[in-house]
């Protein structure tokens, strides 16, 4: 198997555990008798330990390289995916989601550097197609989760379970990859790159993602919920407007790299935006689930391909190493994660779920006006041909 073949195999892998979690949020919601606004409040964990590890971790996936990072963390990252679902309290499931989030976030800062590095060396894009193999895990975990619901299997063996299955396939694959870190020679240092803050042309590429991993986020937390104080549905059904929501995040994602280089990287990103604020408009005021379930599709498509555009964008810039600017564009775009969280359960606390989603859509409208800020960086390294 090539490399760009194994790497997109491990963005598959590594997010089946965390998605077969996702469903089974509502039955921890009920059995800890959380209301939205404090089950908001306990999902701030995970974000939480994103972000206070991101500025660390570029450094430290810089020294290690992409390879040696995905190997240490899935050990960790699986490890530590389970603990939430047996939180006694919602003091112990905070805690534990920030321990999720440590490792998730440097296992991930690693997938991206080493989808980049292995783009850059062979000249084929993969970017987009990567993420959608990570879109297409996640889905396939959620319906995991929607299976073992259905069966009474509870969510905390459930999550365990999947976890422990996942571990041996992943490390398989990781093992397989290439150690490009060991191959290539160093990055010469950038002068006051650790000195500099973030260039404008960073910052631009950071806010542009902010709005979408929001909606992500917004939608992987509260679609579920969405849909049974909404509508009704319970159980299984509630699930299904993530999983529809992650099936087409994952097609937009395949068509990317092919529709990035025959439209460029900005007029793509304008399309999916409009389709994402109209998807989300179509949620909030759905009279139906079937109606809602279509909106999370046209969401889905519509951020599909915004984080891995933005992903090129900053590695691309010439200010400092690619780990770094990765790092940077994480650290800001998970903040989308720890705002939107509590947002929508503080609006729906005081007025509705429907509000509360809909708050989202002023940020969209950020992110659709920012979309000329993909532009390829002066004197970038070419973007590899499509092949």
């Amino acid at each position: 198997m090539t490399s760009q073949r194994l790497i997109m195999l491990i963005f598959f892998l590594q997010p089946i555990a965390f998605g077969s979690w996702l469903p089974r949020i509502p039955d921890i919601q009920q059995k800890l008798g959380l209301g939205p606004a404090e089950l908001a409040i306990a999902l701030l964990g995970m974000p939480a330990g994103i972000l206070l590890t991101l500025p660390l971790a570029g450094r430290f996936v810089a020294r290690i390289g992409g390879r040696a990072t995905i190997l240490y963390g899935f050990v960790v990252f699986l490890g530590l995916v389970w603990l939430p679902t047996w939180a006694p309290s919602i003091e112990i499931l905070f805690v534990t989601l920030a321990a999720v989030g440590v490792a998730l976030a440097t296992l991930e800062l690693g997938l991206n550097v080493e989808a980049d590095a292995i783009e850059k060396r062979s000249g084929q894009l993969i970017m987009s197609t990567c993420h959608g193999f990570w879109s297409l895990g996640i889905m396939a975990g959620s319906l995991v989760g929607i299976g073992l619901a259905a069966i009474g299997i509870s969510p905390e063996w459930a999550v365990f379970m999947t976890a422990a299955v996942m571990l041996p396939i992943s490390l398989l694959a990781a093992r397989t990859l290439p150690d490009l870190h060991a191959t290539e020679k160093p990055d010469a240092p950038i002068v006051g790159a650790r000195r500099r803050g973030p260039s404008r042309a960073l910052l631009g590429i950071c806010f542009f993602v902010f709005g979408i991993t929001m909606t992500e986020g917004a939608v992987a937390d509260w679609s579920a919920v969405y849909l049974r104080d909404v509508f009704g549905l319970t159980g299984a059904g509630a699930g299904f407007g993530y999983s529809i929501f992650a099936f087409m995040v994952a097609a937009g994602r395949f068509g990317g790299d092919r529709l990035k280089a025959s439209y460029g990287p900005i007029a793509v990103a304008r399309a999916c935006g409009v389709a994402s604020i109209a998807g989300l408009a179509l949620v909030a005021v759905s009279p139906a689930a079937w109606v809602a379930l279509v909106g999370f599709a046209a969401m889905g498509f519509g951020v599909s391909v915004g984080f891995p555009l933005a992903v090129t964008a900053a590695a691309d810039q010439n200010d400092r190493p690619a780990a770094a600017s990765v790092a940077i564009l994480s650290f800001v775009a998970l903040l989308g994660f720890l705002i939107g969280p509590p947002m929508i359960g503080l609006v729906a606390e005081h007025s509705d779920m429907r509000l509360g989603l809909g708050m989202l859509i002023p940020f969209l409208a950020v992110s659709l006006v920012l979309t000329d800020r993909l532009k390829p960086a002066p004197n970038a390294v070419p973007s590899p041909a499509s092949t």
